[in-house]
């Protein structure tokens, strides 16, 4: 059951820079008030008042806040995060946090639980723990949190997390599901559940007060269109300013050569890369992939983005499964069954993707087949979409030079 925190009448004095203090600053300055909002920011002030002056953190509960997307879940954490001392905090997008903890594995492999090593060293490094999006898909990254968690908050280390969805149907249908329990077990007694659950979706507000539809707000961008309608090869020349370009028809990214259109060379500015969308999001490629390519360029462009989704095929044998959940139980190993579309596997890429160029604040390029309100039809992850096409609508508006 998600906690409450009464909303107060009145407001006692507070610091000028705590994050209740800086909410309430930037009401009516492009931010209008929520009553979600408001019990969110509550919560997370008397978090912050409370690390600022408790000696003992593992007595603390963090805070896990979910909703729909645009409630200002991340506006609202990062919020908090910047008030925080600049010392001992660690924020980062949870696919970017799973490719640390991965290679954190890779290099103590053949030690002695290597998981409470990690925790240990992030314990160091930070008493204060910020996700963004936390959503749990993959079984790899299922099976290593709940040990991981377990250490963490033994360590004393304070979680503050956002979702789409509530504790309880994290990784929900995932294989093997009964051994990522205990994970919910530890952030359901660590952290105080709170539901953004307000009408208003702020991404929207935030671009025209008079809260056009989304598809109307998508017809006017300058950066994200249809097939045809926008020049890239005009617009990489003009980002470009006649800088020098690489010679080759690749990229080296994570030890691979992924095919790219035109990119600028090594060391100009702005950094500028075009790939097509089946280079990037139609073959063997990792959330690792994506962090390199947002952290070496400011600007990508993405050509000839292929509708997504697509209908979803009868029930698929999943080979070497040995458990499911509910009524996908699987008696004997391969007997568990999945179901999905043909275009998931690049669409699941393509969220990824569009997570990390967000993250990064990297201004996007893209060029559609279909109109954005059609990009995703059908398939499997209609509600992990979700959060990409509000996220396409906001990238949509950025400002072009």
């Amino acid at each position: 059951m998600t906690n409450s925190i009464a909303l107060t009448p009145s407001i006692p004095a507070i610091p000028s820079q705590s994050p209740l203090a800086i909410y309430q600053a930037q009401i009516g300055a492009g931010l209008i008030e929520d009553p979600a909002q408001v019990q969110a920011i509550l919560a997370l002030d008397k978090l912050y008042q409370q690390i600022i002056v408790q000696t003992n953190p593992q007595s603390l509960k963090g805070l896990y806040l979910w909703g729909d997307v645009g409630r200002g879940k991340t506006f609202l954490m990062d919020l908090f995060f910047d008030a925080l001392p600049q010392q001992g905090k660690l924020r980062l997008h949870f696919h970017r946090f799973m490719a640390r903890v991965h290679q954190a594995l890779k290099q103590h492999a053949g030690q002695r639980d290597p998981l409470k090593l990690i925790a240990k060293n992030l314990a160091q490094e930070c008493k204060v723990l910020c996700f963004d999006e936390f959503f749990v898909s993959d079984i790899g990254d299922a099976m290593i949190l709940a040990g991981l968690f377990e250490s963490l908050f033994a360590q004393g280390v304070v979680l503050v997390a956002t979702s789409n969805i509530p504790i309880e149907r994290l990784y929900e249908n995932g294989l093997a599901r009964h051994r990522f329990l205990p994970c919910i077990a530890q952030l359901l007694a660590h952290t105080q559940m709170l539901h953004l659950n307000g009408e208003q979706d702020h991404r929207l507000h935030t671009l025209n007060n008079d809260e056009p539809s989304a598809e109307a707000i998508a017809a006017t961008s300058k950066n994200i269109g249809l097939t045809g309608t926008l020049d890239f090869d005009g617009i990489f020349t003009t980002l470009t300013h006649g800088a020098p370009v690489i010679k080759t028809s690749t990229l080296r990214i994570c030890q691979r050569d992924i095919p790219v259109v035109r990119a600028t060379a090594e060391g100009q500015l702005p950094s500028v890369a075009w790939f097509d969308f089946h280079a990037l999001c139609d073959g063997p490629r990792s959330q690792l992939d994506y962090i390199e390519i947002a952290s070496r360029f400011k600007v990508l462009m993405l050509s000839n983005v292929s509708r997504l989704g697509g209908e979803v095929k009868g029930w698929i044998r999943a080979r070497g499964t040995e458990d499911g959940t509910g009524d996908n139980q699987a008696a004997t190993t391969g007997e568990r069954q999945l179901s999905y579309a043909a275009n998931d596997d690049p669409a699941r890429r393509f969220i990824s993707l569009i997570d990390e160029l967000y993250d990064q604040g990297v201004r996007l390029y893209l060029s559609c087949d279909v109109p954005l309100s059609e990009l995703y039809q059908g398939g499997a992850l209609s509600f992990e979409f979700r959060r990409t096409y509000s996220r396409l609508i906001e990238m949509s508006q950025q400002r072009v030079e």
